[in-house]
């Protein structure tokens, strides 16, 4: 039996369409509607919001790999010397007001347990930690006058992330996605990679989309095993019998969506089938590192069981970009056991920061290598990053705390200069002195690197055009100069 309208259901519906077509009047002629030309637009087609998007201006970069050292690396043990720790060793850091710390009471100034030494042609010192780092420093723009926004690890990697300590904002590689879009339609444009020891602090909420539509958060490979979990249709269905499925499920989907124009996460959902089955005939090939060759496998590492794991997410992000990812986010570190399995060198940092270099040096040296010889390095932004930095002072006798105040990170790629040095901390390596770099000003560089304005890249939500780095970034001049 055909069920007719109710009057109510009428008189609904006809007055929706007529406000409907007075609000779009009214958007039109305030030019509230974006244009289908308009670069970096808060409208991209809901048919593929993936598609390739015309930046701001020439770019820099076309990728980016970033790679995120969990649980907050000491800049002081790592990649900024403080022969002022030896000289005042045992005594009490003063005359910087109250000493903020995580847990425990403030301990005594410590010194480095590990040996710095000048490499390349620029004489950057480089910790004993990373000696194949070390050997790239000329092609490396370091920055120590980094600092945070929160002591917490959650909060800090949020803030690092997205530019907000609080959950619900979308991350750094949601907002390049929405921005440009990528080049490989039958591969997700944000992929997201964590230690097979466990996912970073902050969980799936580090790469979230936040208020944007749901197209745009990361899509996790796994480092070891089946990287990409369900990619396979079930064993007995043929090609035929998968295409016709999705075939129905998209006239549905897209009736649904029609009723419903504004659910973004029913949009993404039709785009994410369709991606997932392009991807089956291409992402295992991409994913399948044991097609390199000896000598690639051994400059990652792969054959060390103390590199490998973090040399197969190193090699993975080079194979993604090769193919037109434009974000890969890996983090090294992961919330096995608190402590050891991430960079928090609560208890020992000789040891912890010690085995962690061992693990994340030799690799990341074969990541710069590989990209530089085949070409890739010039269009490609990698950085280097933690969510904060540690005490000068001890914790426990030889841990540190956590540190916001100061921290270093460093980019290469991009066509930066490398061999320089950019601000500093002060003498103890507790608060970023000459030149403080904010995340937000890191955040507007990372954008203009890509093509992107962080001022006119924005999307609305609650009435507002929000945007990566609120109402604040400058750009690190250093690092944008030409």
């Amino acid at each position: 039996m055909k069920r007719f309208r109710s009057r109510r259901e009428f008189l609904f519906e006809s007055g929706g369409g007529i406000s409907g077509l007075a609000l779009a009047w009214l958007l039109d002629q305030d030019g509230l509607l974006a244009s289908d030309d308009s670069a970096c637009s808060n409208a991209p087609a809901a048919a593929n919001p993936m598609a390739p998007r015309k930046p701001h201006f020439p770019p820099r970069a076309k990728s980016v790999i970033s790679l995120f050292m969990s649980g907050g690396v000491s800049h002081v043990d790592t990649f900024d010397p403080k022969p002022a720790l030896a000289r005042y060793a045992g005594q009490p850091l003063t005359g910087k007001g109250d000493i903020v710390v995580r847990q425990g009471n403030p301990g005594p100034l410590m010194p480095s347990p590990f040996t710095f030494r000048k490499f390349g042609q620029s004489g950057i010192e480089v910790s004993e930690i990373f000696p194949h780092i070390a050997s790239h420093v000329d092609e490396i723009a370091l920055i120590r006058s980094m600092y945070s926004m929160s002591n917490d690890h959650v909060q800090a990697v949020y803030a690092l992330q997205s530019g907000v300590i609080r959950m619900g904002y979308p991350c750094l590689g949601s907002w390049v996605t929405y921005g440009l879009g990528s080049e490989n339609q039958n591969l997700p444009g944000f992929v997201v990679i964590y230690d097979a020891r466990g996912g970073p602090l902050g969980g799936p909420s580090d790469w979230s989309q936040g208020f944007m539509p749901a197209a745009y958060q990361g899509t996790v490979f796994k480092a070891s095993g089946t990287p990409i979990i369900d990619l396979k249709p079930p064993a007995g269905v043929a090609p035929e019998q998968e295409r016709a499925r999705l075939d129905l499920l998209m006239k549905l989907n897209e009736r649904d969506a029609q009723k419903y124009p504004g659910n973004t996460e029913l949009t993404a959902r039709i785009s994410s089938y369709e991606l997932a089955y392009r991807m089956q005939s291409c992402a295992p090939e991409v994913v399948d590192i044991e097609n390199e060759s000896e000598a690639t496998r051994k400059l990652y590492g792969i054959g060390d069981p103390v590199t490998e794991p973090f040399g197969r997410q190193c090699l993975m992000a080079r194979r993604l970009v090769e193919r037109g990812v434009r974000f890969v986010q890996l983090y090294h570190g992961g919330m096995g056991v608190q402590n050891i399995d991430t960079w928090d060198a609560h208890e020992n940092v000789q040891d912890n920061h010690s085995r962690h270099g061992k693990e994340a040096d030799l690799p990341i040296s074969g990541l710069l290598t590989d990209l530089k010889a085949r070409g890739l390095l010039d269009s490609t932004l990698v950085i280097w990053q933690g969510e904060f930095g540690r005490m000068p002072i001890s914790q426990r006798g030889v841990g540190r705390d956590h540190n916001p105040g100061a921290m270093s990170i460093w980019m290469a790629g991009a066509r930066i200069q490398g061999g320089q040095v950019i601000g500093s901390s002060d003498e103890f390596g507790y608060k970023a002195a000459e030149q403080p770099i904010s995340v937000h000003d890191f955040h507007a560089t990372v954008l203009h690197l890509l093509g992107m304005d962080h001022t006119k890249l924005t999307y609305r939500f609650n009435g507002r055009d929000l945007r990566l780095t609120d109402v604040y970034g400058e750009l690190i001049p250093q690092i944008v100069k030409t």
